[in-house]
């Protein structure tokens, strides 16, 4: 990459020129870059709309680390694990962890595949070993990742030195969907004050509207920055 890795401070110019309107191609000048690298940069971490340059910054980091602690041979034996866990115990884990998925939303089979990958001590899987372990067809598994990477919980990098994809875990997904859950809030307790007012503060409705809004605004604040706090935590770790 001509200049090297991208740094903190390309990564703010980027995000300043998203915020600005500016094109990848105008971007990429301004760093000396080419325009390919500021394009898989912002792909790669949010798009235009959801590029934050601290979270991008972050996500590097742990991708690196990962590169260069996972094994030359990434394929393994669907059950092996290199810490001496039984199969069994790891299958029971995973299928108890993709029930609870699936009460929260989540389709059935994107269930499983998120199950497998947070019970993977890599926290990642290709599409082979996905076949392997869940026993459904490739087309199955290509439904349920397709799903996944919608809802941002997973991402796909090119398994090093290979043509195959690789599954990762998103490490800031649950940031993400607190925020998002946390917007969620503030509109809802938004809604709930303009109700309080069209009914009447002082009748029993627009009593009940406004200590609703109150609450949710109150949570939602709480859930935003702690939220923060955890996103700073898990960049530093």
């Amino acid at each position: 990459m001509p200049g090297g890795r991208l740094t903190p401070e390309d990564r703010r110019r980027i995000a300043m020129g998203l915020a600005q309107g500016l094109g990848y191609a105008e971007i990429a000048r301004s760093l000396g870059r080419p325009t390919s690298t500021v394009s898989r940069e912002v792909s790669r971490n949010g798009g235009p709309g959801d590029y934050r340059a601290e979270l991008a910054h972050a996500a590097t980091v742990v991708r690196s680390r990962r590169r260069a602690a996972r094994p030359k041979k990434t394929e393994k034996p669907s059950g092996a694990n290199e810490y001496g866990r039984l199969p069994e115990v790891v299958g029971v884990f995973g299928a108890e962890l993709a029930e609870l998925f699936t009460r929260t939303g989540v389709p059935k089979m994107a269930a499983g595949v998120l199950a497998r990958l947070y019970a993977a001590d890599s926290g990642s899987a290709t599409a082979g070993e996905l076949v392997s372990h869940l026993r459904v067809s490739p087309a199955t598994v290509s439904a349920a990742v397709g799903y996944l990477e919608g809802e941002r919980l997973i991402r796909r990098e090119r398994d090093g030195g290979t043509r195959r994809d690789r599954y990762f875990i998103d490490e800031f997904a649950w940031y993400r969907a607190t925020l998002a859950s946390a917007r969620a809030n503030e509109e809802l307790a938004a809604k709930a004050r303009d109700g309080a007012k069209t009914l009447g503060v002082q009748t029993p409705a627009g009593r009940r509207l406004l200590g609703m809004g109150e609450y949710l605004e109150q949570v939602g604040l709480d859930m935003a920055r702690s939220a923060e706090r955890w996103r700073v935590h898990l960049a530093e770790r």
